[in-house]
């Protein structure tokens, strides 16, 4: 991956460009910048069923690599298998008031109801590869749990624990309400759980850091389609399309990365600092890179997940953000797989890692849309079989890796 710098002193080159009315675009960047350029936002029609990251197409194509035992579709199968989320003696730990601390300080069901959720999308899953009721059953039980107690998030880290479970949940009732025949007497219920409890949070999104509104706006768009709200599924496009930009600079941005709508950002010296006091800037750098790569995995894994959603619902988003995405993955992935981090960037000190988050983007823009992906191919391949960060990211090459549908 050619990786290309910018520096804040270009920023009279910048200065005279508006001065002249002219745009400055590195030419190498000038064809990917026009297809940003925003549409207008509309739901679908008619949304697909099941449509929350995974579609019935992307399932029955892992239903079937996991019954010809092909790679890596069988080794994901069992790693899903063998762990605690796929367990059909869990008993669901349901709260009234999930209270979440910054830091995890207090934890007051915040662990329990992600897990849970993942444990719902985990047996949804195992549920349509097997096709064993028992699976589905357990799924609904623990959804069931959540959906009779729960009433409110509390605390710091309400709005991203909400983005985190309600990320999670539409997923796994999609599976099992459009999938499963012996029926979910209690759907209508679980519907107004996510309307009541979660969608009113995270539909307003966030000016925190880009993850949390990221996150947020993951959990909306799946909501939007589980409930069929298009009002809501608009809205939720159009924070996406003031976010991304924000979270993922490229060259054709300028002397300074874009800053989201309503953020409050001003000047140079106030988008340094919300950029980690990053001042150099080059393909792929995002808001939280120098913060650490675990919560920059969280914000290209939300990035990547709401655009395949999208493209199941028809509305694909990938084209409007391809290029970001490419570079984030690419850029990140580059020192993940042990390039020397140049003195320019995070001083020379990058932290953590990203976590098992590269399978859908890689899939969407590789396998499907044709870009060379060199640093990001060399570490989904070596992260196979991708678990579960035990947040909102879940078996993401059992369903994802290679899947053309």
């Amino acid at each position: 991956m050619r990786t290309r710098f910018r520096v804040w002193t270009a920023a009279a080159a910048a200065g005279l460009a508006a001065v002249l009315g002219l745009t400055l675009i590195p030419q190498a960047s000038a064809a990917k910048a026009t297809t940003e350029a925003p549409a207008v936002a509309a739901a679908p029609a008619a949304f697909t069923h099941p449509g929350v990251l995974v579609s019935r197409p992307q399932l029955d194509f892992v239903r079937g690599k996991v019954q010809a035992g092909a790679a890596p579709w069988k080794a994901a199968y069992d790693q899903m298998m063998a762990s605690k989320y796929a367990s059909l003696t869990r008993t669901a730990a349901p709260r009234a008031t999930v209270e979440c601390g910054s830091y995890s300080n207090p934890n007051y069901g915040c662990t329990d109801e992600r897990e849970d959720a993942i444990a719902a999308y985990t047996l949804s899953l195992a549920w349509y590869i097997t096709q064993d009721a028992k699976y589905a059953k357990k799924a609904i039980e623990i959804m069931d749990a959540w959906s009779a107690v729960i009433k409110a998030h509390t605390n710091s880290n309400a709005p991203l624990q909400t983005g985190w479970a309600g990320s999670v949940w539409p997923r796994a009732a999609e599976i099992v309400k459009y999938t499963y025949t012996g029926g979910w007497a209690n759907s209508g219920r679980f519907g107004t759980m996510l309307r009541d409890v979660y969608l009113p949070t995270v539909i307003k999104g966030s000016n925190s850091n880009g993850n949390w509104e990221l996150s947020m706006t993951e959990a909306a768009i799946g909501i939007s389609v589980f409930l069929e709200d298009r009002t809501s599924y608009d809205k939720a496009v159009a924070t996406f399309r003031g976010r991304v930009p924000a979270y993922i600079y490229i060259s054709a941005d300028g002397a300074l990365p874009k800053v989201a709508p309503n953020s409050g950002l001003s000047g140079s010296a106030a988008i340094i600092k919300y950029w980690q006091g990053q001042s150099v800037f080059m393909d792929g750098l995002t808001q939280e890179t120098c913060r650490d790569l675990t919560h920059t995995g969280y914000g290209i894994s939300a990035i990547s997940h709401i655009a395949e959603t999208s493209r199941i619902q028809g509305q694909d988003l990938y084209p409007e953000i391809a290029e970001r995405l490419r570079q984030a993955l690419g850029l990140q992935s580059k020192y993940m797989m042990g390039a020397a981090v140049p003195s320019n960037l995070c001083g020379g000190t990058l932290k953590d890692s990203l976590g098992p988050i590269a399978e859908v983007g890689f899939n969407a823009l590789h396998n499907r849309l044709g870009y060379a992906m060199t640093n990001t191919q060399a570490l989904t391949e070596q992260q196979r079989p991708a678990g579960s960060n035990n947040l909102f990211v879940a078996w993401e090459t059992l369903t994802h890796a290679n899947n053309p549908a």
